[in-house]
């Protein structure tokens, strides 16, 4: 390994004669900057290194979730242990060097502090989002912003969501206030609920989300593109459906120049996330409460890819069962029909399980359930934001698992 000091910030690479200051190898366990070289787009520009084998791998894809196959690939390559105990203590963030923000990405601290949140359209999702991180986000949030094409409606939301308090604590919960389209920007994280509409109950429409691709594609890339024109830094937060091209679509709109050119100087792959999986990790628990066969769901089970047919819902990581995990994954993907079935549109669930609640952990540093960028599609995954950057779980994959993933994989890459 070689040592370099990048903007102040000691940095090491694989690679011998970067044009950088050399520095020595530190005494003590630090935080280090790993740099790698790869063509920006191709993988996340920023990201936590929780594995050695990561440091040796030549492409970003969803072979990054599997222990068994990132030591393959790194075979025969070893790093001394102070690099592996800077990976133990999760002090080490990789930062790609052929990205455009290179120079400020390794100059970038994690802010803490209360986030300041602001929500774009105030539906039936929206809503009942709004009011999950209102009551649940005293800790991390210090105010929300809602924006509506409905003055109505936002006042009637100001006005209702203020008027919930606790008795004689009256800063408790996060303050709602109205903001401008021109504004919305001014936050640490935005959440985009915004959409065209759904089908009504009864069109018989089976997959409702991507029947609302095409127009809610359009809507993303509009504010995707005031993103980019404001030079945003904090979290672009997709929560409208379909979620995972659409996280794809904001994170592409926003880093095409006036000439519809790619140049990557929009927002980076890691600042746009994706949430729609907390929904159907929640609702392959609920299966699981009530059926024997799928309880080890609850203790051992994993879900991984997008928020639609191309779902995957491990029962076990240790014991995965094939058969009835595809069992259990059928039942999660086709829950929404039972509630449109039975006379009503399946929003409240997802504004909570995937919105608020994963919103809240997110905001938090915890380990939540969204869609992340990995290798060219948002995947869902269990993840969380650190300190080094955003971290994705590694776990030992069963291979009929994996090869599950990896078609959900090549089926998001056909979307967008």
């Amino acid at each position: 390994m070689y040592y370099y000091k990048v903007e102040g910030q000691l940095c090491c690479s694989l690679e011998k004669d970067l044009p950088y200051e050399k520095a020595e190898k530190p005494e003590k366990i630090t935080s280090l900057i790993y740099l790698f070289d790869r063509e920006p787009g191709s993988c996340r520009a920023s990201f936590r290194v929780n594995d050695p084998a990561m440091l040796f791998a030549e492409s970003e894809n969803v072979s990054w979730l599997s222990s068994v196959k990132l030591a393959e690939a790194a075979e025969g390559k070893e790093v001394d242990e102070t690099i592996r105990e800077v990976i133990r203590e999760g002090k080490m963030r990789a930062v790609n060097m052929r990205h455009p923000q290179f120079a400020e990405i390794v100059k970038e601290k994690q802010e803490g502090g209360k986030k300041r949140v602001n929500v774009l359209a105030i539906g039936d999702v929206g809503s009942t989002l709004l009011t999950g991180l209102h009551l649940l986000g005293g800790d991390v949030i210090s105010s929300i912003g809602i924006c509506d094409i409905s003055d109505k409606v936002t006042a009637r939301w100001e006005f209702e969501e203020n008027q919930i308090a606790y008795p004689w604590d009256y800063d408790a919960l996060p303050e709602v206030d109205i903001v401008k389209p021109e504004d919305l920007f001014k936050c640490d994280v935005f959440v985009f609920v915004a959409s065209k509409g759904i089908p009504p109950v009864g069109s018989g429409v089976k997959d409702v989300r991507m029947y609302q691709f095409e127009n809610n594609s359009k809507i993303v890339a509009q504010y995707a593109r005031q993103a980019r024109a404001e030079h945003f830094k904090g979290l672009f937060a997709v929560v409208s459906d379909p979620v995972d091209p659409l996280a794809k679509t904001a994170w592409l709109e926003s880093n095409k120049n006036e000439n519809g050119v790619l140049d990557h100087q929009g927002l980076r792959p890691e600042q746009v996330h994706g949430f729609g999986l907390g929904v159907m990790n929640a609702r392959a628990a609920y299966y699981a409460k009530r059926d024997e066969r799928f309880k080890q769901f609850l203790t051992e089970g994993r879900s991984f890819g997008p928020h639609g047919q191309d779902l995957v819902v491990a029962d076990s990581i240790e014991n995965y069962n094939d058969e009835l995990s595809k069992e259990l994954t059928e039942l999660t993907v086709t829950a929404n029909l039972h509630m449109r079935a039975i006379g009503f549109k399946p929003f409240i669930a997802p504004a909570y399980s995937s919105g608020a609640i994963s919103l809240v952990l997110m905001m938090r540093g915890a380990w939540h359930c969204g869609s992340v960028f990995l290798g060219g599609v948002y995947m869902g995954v269990k993840n969380r934001y650190t300190t080094s950057g955003l971290e994705t779980e590694v776990l030992p994959l069963p291979e009929k698992l994996y090869e599950r993933i990896v078609l959900a994989e090549d089926n998001l890459k056909k979307i967008v």
